[in-house]
């Protein structure tokens, strides 16, 4: 059996200034971050229905559903791939804040 690569989520900076970056994620269904470690703290507001399939480090993962509008904050040093588990595209708003 051979490993087929997602496609890659459409990551879009809308403001990086001192205090805060700012980014729209954008996954056709299927598609992926890729792993990263998340060097700031950061808020995320869901702009469509999500549905978060996160691969998480040691190879667990788990499946998050939120509706559009929703929002969640996490602390700095999250670490993980979100995918969209769904057969619907989504898309979200990150902001990490700047120390």
């Amino acid at each position: 059996m051979t490993y087929q690569a997602r496609q890659q989520a459409n990551a879009t900076r809308l403001v990086d200034d001192e205090k805060v970056r700012v980014t729209r994620w954008d996954f056709d269904p299927g598609a992926e971050t890729r792993w990263h470690r998340h060097e700031m703290d950061y808020v995320v507001t869901t702009l469509t229905p999500c549905s978060f399939l996160l691969e998480e480090p040691g190879g667990g993962t788990r499946r998050v559903d939120m509706e559009a509008g929703s929002v969640y904050r996490r602390d700095e040093g999250v670490e993980h791939n979100v995918v969209n588990g769904g057969d619907q595209p989504m898309s979200f708003v990150e902001v990490e804040l700047k120390r």
